[in-house]
């Protein structure tokens, strides 16, 4: 059942009650006032103004040079329509490499790009930032899995926790954001099984991507359901305009996906 969009915001409260009740949350990039109007009346309830404007509205070849500035502004431009999704707005690369510049940086997205959460990549190695930012008041999202702005150490964009040893170490990264105060996860590109043991053991929401159809939620980047890109897609990518007629019927089979669960599909996961 989606979240009653129309009347009142998508609160964390809301998302955390969808997962204890095994409603799907249904989650997509959105990154202008234009679209934001047609994905929530359209029943997502969370958006992700991720730093992949960088390669899908900015045409750089990863997320690495999106500055703060550029994301307290896509972040703005969603807020002024998009008040009934909750709004999680990523921390670009380089942004939160202390305490202080996370705080600051943070802040700086929630009032001036009007964020109900940030969001930042990594795991045990993040969970002091996280633990700061929750107790000065900044709800936080963590990333774990494939970190974008990462990716040259991973040697490419490949799924990560297939041996046992990643697998520990993946789940060692949940549960240390979770302890930091984390209030939901993000999971990219990680083994179905994986996902699934993850999001039975949290608390928090999981909102997976490429991460099986196990996750209390899902995301894609818009333009990809939408069938615009230049380059190669993931497996777990899936065009929902084709045949749908219109963007907002696109957008609403993506949604009616994720709530029935068939998507992900099998062939859309690891």
């Amino acid at each position: 059942m989606a979240a009653d969009t129309g009347s009142s915001p998508t609160s964390l409260a809301t998302l955390r009650d969808m997962k204890q009740r095994g409603d799907k949350i249904a989650c997509l990039t959105c990154y202008d006032a234009s679209f934001a109007e047609v994905l929530q009346t359209a029943g997502v309830e969370l958006f992700i103004i991720g730093d992949s404007l960088g390669m899908v509205v900015m045409g750089y070849d990863s997320t690495v040079p999106v500055s703060m500035d550029n994301m307290v502004h896509h972040a703005a431009s969603v807020a002024r329509a998009g008040h009934r999704a909750y709004r999680v707005v990523d921390l670009p690369y380089l942004s939160y490499e202390s305490a202080t510049q996370a705080y600051d940086n943070a802040r700086r997205l929630v009032d001036e790009g009007g964020a109900d959460m940030v969001k930042l990549e990594g795991g045990v190695a993040r969970a002091h930032l996280v633990e700061h930012l929750v107790n000065l008041g900044i709800p936080v999202c963590g990333h774990i899995g494939l970190l974008p702005q990462s990716v040259e150490q991973f040697g490419g964009y490949r799924v990560q926790g297939r041996d046992a040893a990643g697998a520990a170490a993946i789940t060692e990264d949940a549960l240390a954001l979770q302890a930091a105060g984390a209030g939901m996860l993000v999971m990219e590109c990680i083994p179905a099984a994986l996902a699934k043991s993850i999001t039975e053991t949290l608390d928090i929401p999981t909102i997976g991507i490429g991460a099986g159809a196990d996750c209390d939620g899902q995301v894609l980047v818009l333009y990809d359901i939408l069938g615009i890109a230049a380059q190669k897609q993931p497996r777990f990518v899936k065009d929902f305009l084709a045949g749908s007629g219109s963007i907002d019927a696109a957008v609403r089979a993506y949604v009616a996906a994720v709530k029935d669960g068939s998507y992900p599909a099998a062939e859309h996961v690891y």
